[in-house]
Order: structure tokens, then sequence, then C-alpha cells
């Protein structure tokens, strides 16, 4: 079977209406159509809007955003600006409402923004688009969540596919990765209200949703993954690293800013994180700075500084092992809070002392 796709940059508003037929205007990007032998099979829009809007899309589920059958997002929350970028697919029984008029998706387009908002059309419903995906492009990076619905084939969604196995491969890929990707999410959001859910859409279009047992989650949570719920959990913006099972943040303290590292050792069943220090250290001061660290580290109960001779980089270390046990967030907390705190409070002895301003002694003794 020939299957071709056709996408259009619409770039105009599009008044949709949700179940109390209440309009709510979106500002439409793109519109892409899935034909399969000349039958169309997918209408996926992409909108953008402002996050107040998102916000009330999300506290009323519209456009199917049901929180059960999402993923955690991917890098911390959404702010307040700039826009999000909802992406949704069409549900399949309301596909022969545009057939005619989609020749091409530009045709298809200008069908859809020139149809008169003051009469209810199906395709300009919020309950009759199925959100795939929600995003937004923040300074650090690219953050928001995919929905059950983007693991589903157009042919699983249309039912070209009648044996039902690509629906059971979509349902079953969602459950391993939600429950692989947070344990605690998993256990908390996907319940009898998600299989409700997914039912509900496909008893619309005569379809029997595959009995897919969710799998059972082990008693342990890999440590990157608790990293990465923690710093969700806790509101901080970071960037995961593709190159090694770690993520990278910024903290700004009283005294400065700098870069740190949460770095996951899943063999060994241990974190490890660090505050590099914004300083770095000269060649010519890197003796001065080494005692001023064995002073400093003389004593400290948690964590330690540390300074690679090469480079002059320093950085504060502190670590867990939970080796037979489970990491989570209230052992994550004071590592981290810990971490930052101390390469604040020493931050002004270290620029000191590389400055020549004091002794690594007396650096020490400005700060007791």
């Amino acid at each position: 079977m020939k299957t071709q796709t056709d996408k259009h940059e619409i770039n105009q508003q599009l008044t949709f209406q949700d179940a109390q037929q209440t309009s709510i205007t979106l500002h439409a990007l793109t519109l892409t159509l899935t034909q399969q032998n000349s039958q169309l099979i997918a209408s996926t829009l992409t909108l953008t809007l402002p996050p107040q809007t998102y916000q009330h899309i999300d506290n009323n589920a519209l456009f199917n955003l049901n929180p059960s059958l999402r993923l955690p997002l991917t890098n911390g929350n959404f702010h307040p600006s700039p826009n999000i970028q909802i992406e949704a697919i069409l549900k399949p029984e309301f596909l022969p409402h545009l057939q005619p008029h989609a020749t091409t998706a530009e045709t298809a387009a200008t069908y859809l923004a020139n149809l008169d908002s003051s009469t209810p059309n199906p395709l300009l419903n919020t309950e009759n688009w199925l959100a795939l995906s929600v995003t937004q492009v923040q300074e650090t990076g690219e953050t928001g969540y995919r929905t059950f619905w983007s693991y589903l084939t157009p042919e699983a969604l249309s039912l070209t596919d009648t044996s039902g196995e690509q629906l059971s491969q979509g349902v079953a890929q969602f459950f391993q990765d939600i429950f692989g990707s947070s344990f605690e999410a998993a256990t908390e959001n996907f319940t009898n209200e998600s299989l409700a859910a997914i039912s509900d859409v496909f008893q619309g279009i005569n379809l029997n949703v595959p009995e897919v047992a969710p799998p059972q989650p082990s008693a342990k949570q890999p440590i990157l993954q608790a990293i990465l719920s923690f710093f969700t959990e806790d509101d901080w913006s970071f960037q995961k690293i593709t190159s090694e099972p770690a993520v990278r943040l910024a903290f700004e303290g009283e005294n400065g800013k700098w870069n740190c590292y949460a770095k996951a050792r899943e063999e060994q069943q241990q974190m490890v994180f660090y505050s590099l220090c914004p300083v770095v250290v000269p060649s010519d001061k890197r003796r001065a700075a080494a005692e001023l660290i064995a002073r400093a580290n003389y004593g400290l109960i948690v964590g330690n500084f540390e300074l690679d001779f090469k480079d002059g980089e320093i950085r504060y270390k502190t670590s867990i092992d939970v080796e037979g046990e489970s990491l989570n967030s209230n052992l994550i907390k004071p590592l981290v809070y810990a971490n930052v705190m101390m390469m604040d409070e020493y931050l002004p002895a270290i620029e000191a002392v590389v400055e020549g301003k004091l002794s690594p002694e007396e650096a020490i003794s400005s700060l007791e």
C-alpha cells in the first residue's frame, strides 16, 4: 500500500468549540495529511498558543489531554513564556468530513480556515482531536511531553490495521515508557482512568482495546530516573546529557552563579552531584588553592572540595550509595542543597586566594 504525506503551512487563526460549545481561538501553524491509496487516513494540526491559554486547555482536558495519558515532562516545567505548541490528530471517524476538501494539504487548510465559526462543525471541535504532544522551547532547551495517542500509527487509529497488532504494540510501548521513565508517576497516574479514557475513544470507532496488562515495575527505579524525577518535582531547569547518564544544571547563590552536574552510576548504585566553581585557578595560584581546599575540607561532614592541578578546576562533590535500597527525592534533596550551599559559602574565599588578596589561612579565617 502506498502512503503519502502532504504538509502545508497555515499560519491562520482557527476558532474551535469545546464540549460546552465555548469558543477558543488558536493560531494554527501547519496541517499535515496522510493518505493511503488516495484515502485520507490522518490529519494532523500543529497549534501555537500562549501558556495562559494552554492552562485553560490543560485544566479542561481539551483536545483529549487526559492527565493520565501523559508521559512526564522531559526538561522541567513550562514557563510563563514563550508560546507552547500542541500537535493534535483528528479522530478517524471525522476524516470523511475533511476528505472531499483534502485534495492537498493546502486545499484542506483553506477549507478549515474558511469555516464559519458561528456554525458548529465537527472539524473544529476540540473533542474530536487527540493531542499527540505538548512542547515549549526554552533557553535551556525544549521541554514537554508525549501522550498515549502519539504511540499509535495512523493505520491503527483509522482501522486499516484490522488485526489490531499495531494498536497492541502502541499500548505496550506506552506502558513500557511510562513505567520505565518514572515508576512513581506511573503508579500514581496510570490507573483505571487511563484505560477508561482509551476505551472511550476506541469505542467511538468501534474497536476493542486489546487487553494489555501493565508490566509489574521493579521495586527500585533507575538512579538516573530518580535524579530526573527529583529535579522535575523540585522545579529545576536542567538539560539531560545524551553522551552519559547525567544532567546539567545552573545554580545562582548569594555569591555567584555556576554550573552543576548530577551523574548516575547505575552499576554501582550511586549518585554523584558536583558544583563547578566559576573561578578557574591559574597555574601560579594552584598551590595556594590546594592549601585552601585542604583547610576547607578538614572537618567537613557532607562532601568535599576537589582541585584538578592540570586545568585549575575546583568542584564540590557530594554523593550517595544506595546499594540494596531505592534512591528517592528525600535522599537526593539534602545531597544537592548541601552541595550548592557549601560552594556559595566558600566562593568568596576561593576568589580572594586566586586574586591574591588573602592567604589560604586568612581566607578560611574570614569565613569563621
